[in-house]
């Protein structure tokens, strides 16, 4: 039944939950400003695929492990004129060798990656000097009454939302993996608190 539920029901629920208009406005924020040969982190039913500037981009990778989602994203870039290069593989190794991507995309994704710190560093290794980490994620409430309610669902939210973490603290975890965040608003968006503290901004290699 679990199977069940992860291959044919829980793609839908992530569609429609990561699809919600106050999530939209978030992706664009930032996912018009990538350029270049473009790396996106997780890309799963492709929402962000009609926010990027296809002007500005020359290729696009979409990493993403759930082959559930690919057909679903496969169907979004239809509408686009995008060049997307999609690969069944989680982020904790990126299959691209260093120094070769001039963007990275991140949105709605570090809460379900395993170990986002070994992703993270990859993200780090693969981006161009001076490239950019253009992220936009739910994560670590400011409040310690949120945070606790956070702790608390994690275990039970986890399972059934394809592995999502309530408590993750994006910034702290973009220090830890030798990144700078040169640009950040923070900000909570429409719906339960504990789910929707949000963090986008743009981030750079620490030198």
């Amino acid at each position: 039944m679990s199977n069940w539920y992860e291959k044919h029901l829980l793609p839908h629920l992530i569609d429609v939950a990561c699809g919600m208009k106050a999530i939209t406005r978030q992706r664009a924020k930032v996912v018009p400003k990538a350029h270049g040969r473009v790396l996106e982190i997780g890309i799963g039913t492709g929402l962000n695929l009609t926010h990027y500037d296809a002007s500005k981009v020359d290729t696009l990778c979409g990493l993403d492990p759930s082959l559930a989602l690919h057909a679903i994203a496969k169907s979004r870039l239809a509408a686009t004129t995008l060049r997307l290069e999609l690969v069944p593989l989680s982020a904790e190794r990126i299959p691209a060798d260093d120094a070769s991507f001039d963007c990275i995309v991140c949105t709605f994704t570090l809460c379900t990656i395993p170990d986002p710190l070994a992703a993270l560093h990859e993200m780090r290794r693969v981006l161009k000097p001076g490239g950019e980490l253009l992220f936009s994620e739910h994560g670590l409430a400011p409040e310690p009454s949120v945070q606790k309610w956070q702790h608390c669902l994690t275990p039970i939210w986890r399972p059934m939302a394809g592995g999502c973490h309530l408590n993750r603290d994006i910034p702290a975890l973009l220090a830890q993996a030798g990144f700078r965040v040169v640009e950040l608003q923070q900000q909570y968006v429409k719906g339960p608190r504990p789910m929707t503290w949000i963090s986008t901004g743009v981030a750079v290699s620490q030198a």
